[in-house]
């Protein structure tokens, strides 16, 4: 399995902006997915994660009300929109798949695959 990310740039605070994290498998549902971040000098932290049907999904409690997980089944992507964005929201922002047992824990050991990240810059 492949992931890609698309989608990042800079923003201004309160900006918004779409993630996109295409998967080369056919089945990617065969995958839960989940996007971590990792800002300069600090460790990756799950933000957003979603399991293979889209029915579970979690949140890590900076960004609730803020930014939205969902996946595109047919077009094996999942997606991250990312709305009120504050400058401590900067940093690399990986998809990562995941074929174990869905949980919530953001263990970066659970998830196999990643994608080479992208970067989103929270600045005026």
């Amino acid at each position: 399995l492949q992931l890609a990310e698309s989608g990042g740039g800079l923003v201004q605070p309160g900006g918004s902006l779409r993630l996109s994290c295409i998967a080369s498998e056919q089945d990617s549902s065969y995958f839960n997915i989940a996007w971590f971040r990792q800002a300069p000098e600090k460790e990756r932290e799950g933000v957003a994660c979603i399991s293979r049907s889209g029915e579970r999904i979690h949140y890590v409690d900076s960004v609730k009300g803020r930014f939205s997980i969902s996946r595109d089944q047919a077009k094996n992507t999942v997606d991250l929109q990312m709305n009120s964005l504050k400058p401590e929201g900067t940093g690399i922002y990986y998809c990562a798949a995941s074929t174990l047992g869905y949980n919530e824990r953001f263990d970066v050991d659970d998830f196999r695959y990643w994608g080479q990240g992208a970067q989103i810059t929270v600045s005026s």
